[in-house]
């Protein structure tokens, strides 16, 4: 099923369940949609949005004088979550990023999150980064949130700055001197005036944990594509502004003379100039991990040609699907929604004389993974694999780090984060296999045969022998062996163990018979002894292959004990009953005897 059609789904749900409850997104206001999505699309992406109460479709109608849909309706009085990382997330910063608008020479632009950079003739400078696409934020823990970054992908900034161009000035001086009749007065007047020659973005860079990996020329909103190696996923956007000024200096000396025979005046005038420059370069970090997803896939066939799977992965992911009689599909703990970075809500109009704050129009959301209470499950349910086993570590809920305004249905205590997850499936070794990371766009096909490490499971072979038997109890042995290779089967310690360290709510491999637990010895031998009488299924009861190499199927067989089917417990019976009946016996035989010695005789 696509996003879409699981919305729609959710949608009728909810409408039919009557929602009224308090809201968590408020709608997107009009005109914001058609970035890229359109009106339904837009409006699934405003967790953390606005937590009043839910407007009514009147209320709405009377405020922006247009109808709303009903995935709109039902976004404005819930959260909406995901399966799967949703595009939408992306398609709408790569098209509201161009909403921001710089200012200029004289104007800065940035949001309230900026770290400004004032120098000498610089002011409001900054570099901000605005999304790193795609890219997943993951809530794993109480306070524990890491932003996993695609190895490939987009880096987009804001950058700009205002110059502070100085007011220029005049200064006078004035002198006078006098020689006999002759009075000589002077004037110096200097002019300074300043005029921006230039001012620009130079250069922009991208950096990896200190290291250039991206260049690109100076733009007010550097767009950057990467390739990013390793694990550290901590990125620096870093611009060079430079601002280059023309001060002029004029220089006008004005000499007046006075003397008898009339007055004179002399003017000179010079002028100089010289380029003043100021530079800065500003930054900005986002702090993440590289998303490397590099499952590990072991498989086993069974006797019955069914197939066992089992796909590790160290970061969190989803799941996998397999492309076998339709598809199938397994999940892990982990689903999505989409929230707007409220770091870019409001944008400050700087100036020299004022700064004003506005309305951002340029908002980039993100996609946040979270542990659902749903939990990993096969889907199609009843007729999916079998889910064998599922190993991770243990984590405590992250609710706390979701942020206000998020209501999404995340696990209330801990909750095991999924690393492994192993099925039984209908399918062969050939079989595609699909990996799906949280973070879009990073999957992994692989196919058993090729990609995988084969385990060995083998049939085993179980037999109970009669050894001795009396009237009060059977000893019997019992063997297990490898049916192939009839080697004795040892349950005395584990071999090989793979996952250990991770199932550590695993059994070991044990016999069972009634309601006893027995393991065999080197030589896969065990020796019980039965005091009652009655059926007694004995029972192999194998490892799983995850943990053992060879592995094998589990087997049962029976054993009858009681004490008749023996000679001696029959002759043990007739004794018994004898002694039982005896006194009875005797007793009747003496009360024929007495009642003989007091008969009355007639013929006396």
């Amino acid at each position: 099923m696509s996003e879409r059609g699981f919305t729609l789904l959710l949608i009728i749900g909810l409408l039919a369940s009557g929602l009224t409850s308090v809201v968590s997104a408020t709608p997107p206001r009009p005109g914001t949609e058609g970035n890229g999505l359109d009106e339904n699309e837009s409006a699934t992406l405003w967790s953390r949005d606005n937590d009043s109460q839910r407007i009514t479709n009147a209320e709405y109608r009377r405020a922006y004088g247009e109808r709303r849909t009903a995935i709109q309706s039902v976004a404005n009085g819930t959260d909406l979550t995901f399966r799967r990382p949703p595009s939408t997330a992306g398609i709408w910063t790569r098209h509201d990023f161009s909403d921001y608008t710089p200012g200029n020479a004289s104007v800065s632009v940035y949001p309230t999150s900026a770290n400004r950079t004032n120098s000498t003739l610089i002011r409001d400078a900054h570099a901000t980064v605005f999304a790193a696409t795609p890219s997943t934020v993951a809530h794993t823990g109480p306070g524990e949130t890491t932003r996993y970054l695609a190895p490939d992908g987009e880096l987009r900034g804001a950058v700009d700055y205002r110059v502070a161009v100085p007011d220029g000035n005049v200064t006078t001086r004035w002198s006078t001197a006098t020689n006999g009749s002759n009075t000589t007065t002077g004037r110096r007047t200097r002019r300074v005036s300043w005029s921006l020659t230039s001012h620009e973005i130079s250069a922009i860079r991208l950096l990896q944990d200190g290291e250039v990996i991206a260049r690109t020329n100076g733009s007010h909103r550097p767009r950057i594509e990467y390739a990013l190696t390793g694990q550290d996923g901590t990125l620096r956007l870093e611009a060079d502004i430079e601002v280059s000024l023309t001060r002029r200096v004029t220089v006008t000396r004005t000499t007046n003379r006075t003397a008898p025979n009339g007055t004179g005046n002399i003017v000179r005038e010079r002028t100089t100039t010289s380029v003043v420059t100021d530079s800065v370069t500003v930054t900005d970090e986002i702090h993440g991990r590289v998303y490397g997803l590099e499952p590990s896939l072991e498989y086993v066939t069974y006797p019955d040609d069914d197939l066992g799977l089992a796909v590790f992965q160290e970061l969190p992911w989803q799941g996998y699907r397999l492309r076998a009689n339709g598809g199938a599909r397994v999940r892990g703990v982990w689903r999505f929604y989409t929230a707007r970075d409220t770091g870019w809500d409001t944008l400050v109009r700087s100036r020299a004389t004022d700064a004003q704050r506005i309305e951002s129009d340029a908002v980039p959301v993100s996609v946040h993974a979270y542990p659902s209470r749903i939990g990993p499950r096969i889907e199609p349910e009843g007729r999916g694999p079998e889910l064998l086993n599922r190993w991770g570590a243990q984590r405590d809920s992250p609710a706390g780090t979701l942020g206000r305004n998020v209501h999404v249905e995340v696990v209330d205590g801990s909750y095991e984060v999924t690393h492994g997850l192993a099925v039984r499936y209908r399918a062969n070794a050939s079989t595609r296999i699909t990996v799906r990371g949280i973070v879009r766009g990073e999957n992994r096909t692989l196919r058993p045969d090729a990609d995988g490490t084969k385990r060995v499971l083998r049939q085993s072979n179980l037999t109970v022998e009669r050894i001795s038997e009396s009237e009060s109890q059977l000893t019997v042995r019992i063997t297990l062996r490898d049916a192939e290779t009839g080697e004795p089967i040892s349950l005395s310690a584990p071999n090989r163990p793979r996952y250990e360290p991770l199932l550590v709510t695993r059994d070991e491999a044990y016999i069972s018979i009634g309601d006893r637990r027995v393991r065999t010895n080197l030589s896969g031998m065990a020796t019980v002894r039965l005091d009652e009488s009655g059926v007694y299924t004995v029972r192999y009861h194998p490892e799983s292959w995850l943990t053992h190499d060879p592995a094998y199927t589990g087997a049962a067989t029976s054993v009858r004990w009681h004490p008749l089917a023996t000679i001696m417990g029959w002759l043990a019976l007739i004794v018994r009953v004898a002694q039982w009946f005896l006194p009875f016996v005797l007793a009747l035989y003496a009360g024929r005897r007495l009642g003989g010695m007091f008969r009355y005789r007639g013929d006396l």
